[in-house]
């Protein structure tokens, strides 16, 4: 088969795999999710092993037991969002509504959006974000940046889910943060995942759990363009019962106008909502790839580097 052939082949199943989910409960995705973690999580072995060395990392105090039962509760989640992605994006709206059972520091949201300067939700990889989303864009103008899929034909349904209740996608470039600041100047929200690695001339080095991990200098320059106000939002999953949304207080420095400063405040912000539940943060991620030593030109940061083995690239 040709490449195009096979993305489409690819595109087509997982297509199909959303759109028959779209209609199921949250205890039937719940289910399944255990059923499926279970019966994937022998070949996860990339997965597996960034999951273990991330929390190494994050947690030495606990014994191997703890964080190896922590990475497959996480990998259990990280499924689950998968297999949700279909309600999220194509269940009706009235049901994905009717699963967020409980909103937490909405008061939060509230006065920030009161002031009038616009609103930057901090969004990290953890729970169900598309929830998140769905949630937000319901209630009040929302923008966020939207980088298309490696599988090109599932484009437009994943656009499309997240639009579908008025979010305005724009893309991962000048002209997208362009579009955010145009947002922020109107007194709207905003949306942006401060754990993602960025690259090299877009971010500064931040202490994340105490380790210098790469991150995007993004939020500062938004914030001091308008001066916007900086909450922390995530959707926990409930298994089987669906979720709650939680806003929380940016951390201070993330106001800083030194970009060193203001990162470490967002990795701070992400620390925070990780602490809400750590099973449900995605630590598949490598979020230690770039390192200080790299950055410095030092020939020997290979040796230096967490991510070694050559089956996790």
């Amino acid at each position: 088969m040709t490449t195009s052939l096979v993305q489409r082949t690819q595109a087509g199943a997982v297509a199909l795999l959303w759109r028959t989910l779209a209609g199921a409960s949250p205890k039937t995705l719940w289910r399944l999710t255990r059923l499926v973690s279970a019966a994937t999580h022998p070949f996860l072995k990339r997965e597996r092993a960034v999951t273990r060395l991330n929390l190494e990392v994050v947690y030495p105090e606990l014994d191997d037991a703890e964080r190896q039962r922590l990475g497959r509760d996480s990998l259990r989640h990280s499924t689950a969002t998968m297999l949700e992605l279909g309600f999220a994006w194509q269940g009706p709206a009235d049901r994905v509504e009717a699963s967020i059972v409980d909103v937490q520091g909405r008061d939060l949201l509230d006065d920030a959006r009161a002031d009038g300067r616009g609103v930057i939700v901090l969004a990290p990889h953890f729970g169900n974000w598309e929830v998140l989303n769905f949630w937000l864009s319901s209630h009040f103008p929302f923008t966020a940046m939207y980088e298309p899929p490696k599988l090109a034909p599932l484009d437009p349904i994943i656009r499309g889910g997240r639009e579908r209740c008025g979010a305005s996608l724009v893309p991962t470039n000048p002209r997208g943060v362009a579009a955010l600041l145009k947002a922020l100047k109107r007194g709207q929200a905003v949306g942006i995942l401060p754990d993602q690695e960025p690259s090299w001339g877009s971010g500064v080095f931040a202490p994340f759990f105490d380790r210098p991990a790469y991150t995007a200098t993004l939020l500062p320059k938004l914030v001091a363009r308008t001066e916007a106000r900086v909450v922390t939002g995530v959707a926990r999953r409930l298994p089987g019962r669906g979720y709650t949304l939680h806003f929380l207080a940016a951390d201070e420095r993330v106001y800083c106008p030194d970009e060193a400063t203001s990162a470490a405040g967002v990795n701070a912000c992400v620390e925070a909502a990780i602490e809400l539940e750590p099973a449900q943060y995605q630590w598949e991620y490598k979020r230690y790839t770039k390192t200080p030593e790299e950055e410095r030109g030092d020939p020997a940061f290979r040796n230096m580097k967490l991510y070694r083995s050559s089956n996790m690239k």
